[in-house]
């Protein structure tokens, strides 16, 4: 697996989108539109060797998923169906770390390889939910692959079987990831600003 580039110089040229109201909020670019573009032709290749030979079920979890799904799914040569489930933190009435569904699955599972996709592990609570819930349904086989991982932040006993890019603990924006429903339209991984959500009271829900 990829880990986020280390702070060095460079002579790169910052992605356009970041220009204007992006540059006081989005502090630095952690993993450029290039890094991600490379790194999830090596997954597919990964997955595609696991998966041979079989029809798989991709399911995603909304909503930061979207970008990261569409781009891998791309790159697999595989024979696939796709669902999706709903996990939210932020729903009304709900306290910052309680967990609902919004979305159940729409496909039989029962006997397929499943791959469970998402954007961000993160202290593994949303995946210890989610887990329970597929594999009650009964899949032949269920793996797990995220864009990005924070192990330093784990408070639960769940890896990912294919990982995008290692990370340390930062507040992190952009290629699906979101804060307050915001720059999840960035084609980067960036750092955001700690002033932009100190500010803010909105919740950061468990991941």
């Amino acid at each position: 697996m990829a880990r986020a580039p280390q702070n060095t110089p460079s002579r790169r040229r910052a992605p356009r989108r970041r220009e204007g109201r992006w540059r006081q909020e989005v502090e630095r670019v952690l993993i450029t539109e290039d890094q991600i573009a490379r790194r999830i032709q090596v997954l597919a290749r990964e997955i595609e060797h696991d998966f041979r030979g079989r029809e798989m079920v991709v399911v995603s979890l909304l909503n930061g998923t979207v970008m990261f799904l569409a781009d891998l799914i791309r790159h697999l040569n595989l024979p696939l169906r796709l669902d999706f489930m709903g996990v939210s933190s932020y729903g009304l009435g709900t306290q910052s770390g309680e967990l609902i569904f919004t979305k159940e699955l729409r496909l039989d599972v029962r006997g397929r390889d499943v791959l469970l996709v998402d954007d961000i592990l993160d202290t593994g609570k949303t995946m210890s939910r989610v887990l329970p819930k597929i594999q009650a349904l009964k899949p032949r086989r269920l793996k797990i692959c995220v864009m990005l991982d924070k192990p330093s932040r784990r408070t639960e006993k769940i890896e990912a079987d294919y990982v995008g890019f290692k990370i340390p603990d930062y507040f992190v924006v952009g290629y699906g990831l979101d804060f307050a429903e915001r720059y999840r339209n960035l084609p980067f991984v960036g750092v955001l600003h700690p002033l932009a959500y100190k500010q803010s009271r909105q919740p950061a829900g468990p991941k």
